[in-house]
């Protein structure tokens, strides 16, 4: 299975300014996951994909191919991850490289290793599904099946649409959410199919005690603090 790995980074930020060059630890925000996507050997190819000129500059530095400007359509806040991953793989294939599937990995998750990004793949090349995305545990409480929903009348409904609800934590199946850290999606699906998931998504579980995903000022200092206890 030929894998293309994609990290992209807009220059914009809302929630923390400059983020993605941000330093942390020391280092640019969007040094680890270039370092982990190279250190993978799963992926075929990796690429940065930016609008920024200096974002573009700095990855390039950095060991990873930058072999396009993405358009400014595609680095607004409402820009989608789908329309992103369209568009590297567009640009590859008119370059006349092809890829079974594309991997996507985003740099506000930085503590993903290369041995998850290769676990990932191969679990993906097994699994023989659509789409694979990698997951965190919902905990007991937050379990769909203990989860209500209001109806316009004002009374709660299980959101998983049972009548009645499971009493015993024990019998709770397990639940997952995407974590962000993964998203590796067949290259049919995403064009023709138009979707980053497909009809069928394996996963991969990730380690809960390194996960963050940045998106707020309170989420960079629990990076900063998972990065101390990394050097440490």
């Amino acid at each position: 299975m030929k894998v293309l790995g994609l990290i992209p980074a807009r220059g914009g930020s809302k929630g923390i300014p400059g983020k993605n060059k941000k330093l942390l630890g020391g280092k640019p925000l969007l040094q680890y996951t270039i370092a982990a996507g190279l250190q993978a050997s799963q992926l075929d190819t990796l690429i940065f994909s930016s609008e920024d000129k200096e974002l573009m500059a700095l990855a390039s530095d950095l060991g990873v191919s930058v072999p396009f400007t993405r358009p400014q359509e595609l680095a607004e806040d409402r820009s989608g991850s789908l329309g992103v991953v369209q568009h590297a793989l567009r640009y590859m294939q008119a370059q006349g490289k092809q890829y079974d599937a594309v991997c996507l990995l985003q740099v506000t998750n930085p503590f993903r290793s290369a041995t998850m990004i290769d676990d990932a793949v191969s679990a993906f090349a097994k699994a023989n599904t659509d789409s694979l995305v990698s997951v965190l545990k919902v905990p007991h409480e937050y379990n769909p099946h203990w989860v209500f929903e209001a109806s316009e009348d004002g009374k709660l409904h299980i959101a998983t649409g049972e009548k009645e609800i499971i009493k015993r934590r024990q019998d709770l199946p397990d639940a997952y959410i995407r974590d962000g850290a993964i998203y590796i999606t067949k290259s049919d699906v995403l064009l023709e199919q138009n979707s980053l998931y497909g009809s069928s998504i394996s996963y991969i579980e990730s380690d809960p005690e390194w996960h963050v995903n940045i998106d707020t000022m309170e989420d960079w200092k629990l990076a900063e603090e998972l990065v101390k206890k990394f050097q440490d």
